[in-house]
């Protein structure tokens, strides 16, 4: 028996998002999905990066386990350069980077590569499992134990992603081996879908529609239906025998998104990655070397111009007049140094990410807290969702927070809601010290019969019952380490 896989692929903007910053790619040998983030133009290329980077593997025919999880790592690295390298050349797109969950396909088995919060399902004989772990603060509080999954489902949070794949960081994505059989079902997703459909719902369209297409179809509906706030992308791969089926083999690649809008050199292009004509800006290519006549001169003929010119200049007696444009010259490249100070110095600023609060809520603004006359020189990077009511008490983090980087930014936000659910552990074991600290739990002894002179009858005293005790709350050991309780 050989297997292959019958799969489909979808992708939807959604109802609020204005463009579609999800990049996805379904091949005979790859699944692959990336979910931008980092603003419209930004997401878009670093979705579509990542894709580019990854979709070549398709066409690797790669068999061994080993060899397909190195080039699943490679072709990561490979984005986050591209991600870096742009990053470096605009500013304004530091802050870029992107989701991918990919899984590459060979012989039965896949190769699973995984970083964010994109997600990676099985469906096998009428069970539902999620292959992945979301990359998100709110799992790693699930993982702590300090949140159950339950509340994790629709918590504000839970798209605070702490690992993404990003030119500024060093994140590696989770790389693993998984083992196919016949009948599998997989869908891997964005979030934009798992954000407004539950994984019940997840689960029966999955087991219910047997088409791929249709159920990726069934499964965007759903989340417009739910209000669609996100891109919405959705691959569902079959696992079938290449004879038997029961489904065809699907042997043409597509894709989907952003990196389906056009070439990854004209998504570059539009975040000033390359020119019109594909040379990078500032390479030796872009500016070549040309005279004051319009055409290339050899380097001889331009010195015996020049020399020429200052003969004339000293046998005119009028040449004086001619050190006005010499002084305007000189101007200019006092302004031009003046304009390159200042933007260095700005460039420099929007390196920098701090934690501060707008009054409702926790946020990273990239830059620093201060102004120079009117100018601003902070934005909002990004709002946590963290109500400013959860900041813990004292001065244990103090905002503004001094700039940094975004990943140290990210882990001041991760021990902010820490140190709250400290504050609550503590307060539920003050509250139970209060109430049951020190008193007699157990049932009292029932007394000895007694008898009476009158009616020489036998009585027992009821034995009262027993005080029900919830158990005592405990404050994590982590929690004392950091300052809380």
């Amino acid at each position: 028996m050989s297997l292959a896989l019958h799969y489909a692929l979808r992708s939807d903007v959604g109802l609020l998002r204005p463009g579609n910053e999800d990049s996805a790619y379904a091949g005979p040998h790859l699944l692959a999905i990336a979910d931008g983030m980092g603003g419209h133009a930004a997401g878009e290329v670093a979705s579509a990066v990542a894709i580019s980077a990854i979709a070549p593997l398709d066409r690797q025919n790669l068999a061994d386990g080993d060899e397909m999880l190195d080039a699943l790592a490679a072709a990561v690295a490979s984005a986050r350069d591209t991600l870096h390298d742009m990053s470096m050349a605009d500013p304004a797109v530091e802050g870029m980077g992107t989701t991918l969950t990919a899984m590459l396909w060979a012989a039965g088995q896949f190769a699973v590569c995984h970083i964010g919060d994109s997600r990676a399902y099985l469906l096998r004989d009428g069970d539902l499992w999620q292959i992945t772990r979301d990359h998100t603060l709110i799992q790693s509080l699930v993982d702590e134990g300090r949140l159950s999954p339950a509340a994790a489902a629709n918590h504000p949070q839970r798209s605070l992603i702490i690992r993404a794949l990003q030119g500024s960081t060093d994140a590696d994505p989770d790389l693993g081996m998984h083992e196919a059989a016949l009948g599998d079902r997989y869908l891997l997703c964005s979030d934009g879908l798992t954000d407004v459909v539950s994984d019940e719902t997840v689960h029966k369209t999955l087991s219910t529609v047997a088409d791929a297409d249709q159920a990726v179809r069934r499964l965007i509906e759903l989340a417009i239906d739910n209000g669609g706030p996100d891109n919405i992308t959705c691959i569902v791969a079959d696992v079938v025998d290449t004879v038997s089926g029961p489904a065809p083999v699907t042997r043409e690649p597509v894709l989907a998104g952003a990196a389906a809008g056009g070439d990854i050199k004209s998504l570059l292009r539009a975040a000033g990655r390359v020119g019109a004509d594909g040379v990078v800006p500032g390479s030796a290519a872009a500016e070549p070397q040309t005279s004051v006549n319009g055409f290339h001169a050899p380097a001889a003929d331009r010195v015996a111009d020049d020399s020429d010119q200052d003969s004339e200049e000293d046998e005119d007696p009028g040449a004086g007049r001619r050190h006005w444009p010499i002084v305007t010259s000189i101007l200019a490249v006092l302004v031009l140094l003046i304009a390159g100070v200042l933007y260095a110095g700005w460039r420099y600023t929007q390196g920098q990410y701090y934690v501060s609060s707008d009054g409702r809520q926790v946020v990273i603004y990239r830059g620093i807290s201060q102004k120079i006359a009117w100018v601003n020189l902070s934005s909002v990077y990004l709002k946590t969702g963290i109500p400013i009511t959860h900041l813990p008490p004292g001065n244990l983090v103090p905002l503004p927070t001094n700039p940094t980087t975004l990943a140290k930014a990210r882990q001041t936000v991760h021990r902010i809601s820490f140190l709250y659910s400290c504050s609550q552990d503590q307060l539920a074991l003050q509250q139970w010290t209060a109430k049951y600290a020190g008193k007699d739990t157990s049932p009292s002894k029932p007394s000895k019969t007694s008898k009476t002179k009158k009616t020489k009858s036998k009585t027992k005293t009821a034995s009262s019952p027993a005080v029900q005790t919830p158990p005592k709350p405990t404050v994590p050991a982590a929690c004392a380490n950091q300052g809380a309780g």
